[in-house]
């Protein structure tokens, strides 16, 4: 079995889809030597969120069948096979093992006084420090991260300088759109 040294520095860190990515970097920006962060955003609420993601956000509450497959293939630019639509709805044999993902983007800051707005305050607080490479490569065609790039490239250090790059014909799932 392969396992990590913990104590050893991470060499990247590539952040894609969701703001836990970059929070875990500003958790532990020791144990990184570059970052790169895709398609995601670390929202405070005392900016205003795109309507795309308050419709996600009122979608997840409200659709009676969370259908994961189904989610994903809507935030694609490219059709899924049937096969990895299904792989996504493979750990949640009913709606009961969907709260988590159902429930999450709930848990993102849309206003000032949110739950989780403190801690993404503080989390920017480090990356305006972050010096080392941070490359942003967000794709083309995200309606929820659409622009995004702009504030890491603005407050970020590590930014400066950089090739950033955009990525054609990608959705919000760059993992799928455009892995390669």
């Amino acid at each position: 079995m392969w396992t990590r040294d913990l104590r050893k520095p991470i060499r990247y860190c590539l952040c894609t889809a969701n703001p836990l990515g970059p929070i875990y970097v500003a958790n532990n920006p020791d144990r990184f030597t570059r970052v790169v962060v895709a398609n995601t955003g670390l929202p405070t609420g005392d900016t205003p969120i795109s309507e795309a993601f308050l419709n996600w956000r009122k979608f997840s509450l409200e659709v009676p069948d969370f259908d994961v497959g189904a989610i994903i293939t809507m935030g694609c630019q490219k059709p899924l096979t049937q096969d990895v639509s299904t792989a996504y709805n493979a750990p949640f044999p009913d709606d009961t093992y969907k709260e988590g993902a159902r429930i999450f983007p709930s848990l993102v800051p849309i206003e000032p006084k949110d739950p989780a707005s403190p801690a993404n305050r503080k989390a920017w607080e480090v990356l305006s420090r972050f010096d080392k490479p941070f490359l942003t490569a967000f794709s083309d065609g995200d309606p929820i991260t659409h622009g995004g790039e702009h504030i890491f490239q603005k407050r970020v250090p590590g930014a400066k300088g950089q090739t950033h790059t955009t990525i054609k014909g990608g959705g919000h799932f760059l993992q799928e759109d455009c892995a390669e």
